[in-house]
């Protein structure tokens, strides 16, 4: 196996979430999902492979996606990662941002600690991107983790969403620009 640099390296929270994982199961009697469709990677996307898609993704060729650190992703092709905006912040204090397969796109969390209150609440980013409202089975274990790495944060999901779409509106104007 190839050696993983130490910039590539998942933050330790998310190492914790990745090696629970999460739960996703499709019931084909009432045709529906349970739980989260999300598929934390080993360490952050390669920037070359980040450069790849994102350029297919917007159609430009001049953009390579390296504003952002992206840690996860759906069996749809959505990404999920920290996106590069606070000069001087840790990654883990940066804005956590969604990147969906169809052209959707949000800011989810204003920095780790907030997404790893979504993951407790049973959110995952798909799910909290389309409804942080919608009900949903809080994940006890992943509870331990967001206690331990961002504790007295917790807060209901629709809060978190939006505290992060408020302190950045512009996420979307940003992506509209680069998209050919």
């Amino acid at each position: 196996m190839a050696d993983i640099s130490a910039d590539l390296a998942l933050p330790t929270a998310l190492a914790d979430i990745a090696a629970i994982g999460f739960e996703w199961e499709w019931d084909e009697e009432t045709d529906e999902g349970r739980g989260c469709d999300f598929e934390l990677y080993e360490h952050f996307e390669e920037p070359d492979r980040t450069a790849w898609w994102f350029r297919l993704w917007t159609g430009n060729q001049e953009v390579d996606g390296s504003e952002f650190r992206f840690f996860g992703t759906t069996g749809a092709g959505d990404y999920t990662g920290f996106w590069l905006v606070r000069p001087g912040a840790p990654v883990t204090g940066q804005p956590v941002v969604h990147i969906g397969s169809e052209g959707e796109r949000g800011v989810l969390a204003r920095d780790l600690g907030d997404l790893l209150w979504l993951f407790a609440a049973g959110l995952g980013p798909a799910e909290a991107m389309d409804d942080p409202a919608s009900p949903a089975e809080p994940n006890d274990a992943f509870r331990v983790i967001a206690e331990r790495h961002a504790p007295g944060r917790a807060r209901p999901p629709v809060q978190i969403v939006s505290d992060a779409q408020t302190e950045f509106p512009h996420f979307s104007d940003l992506i509209d620009a680069m998209c050919r």
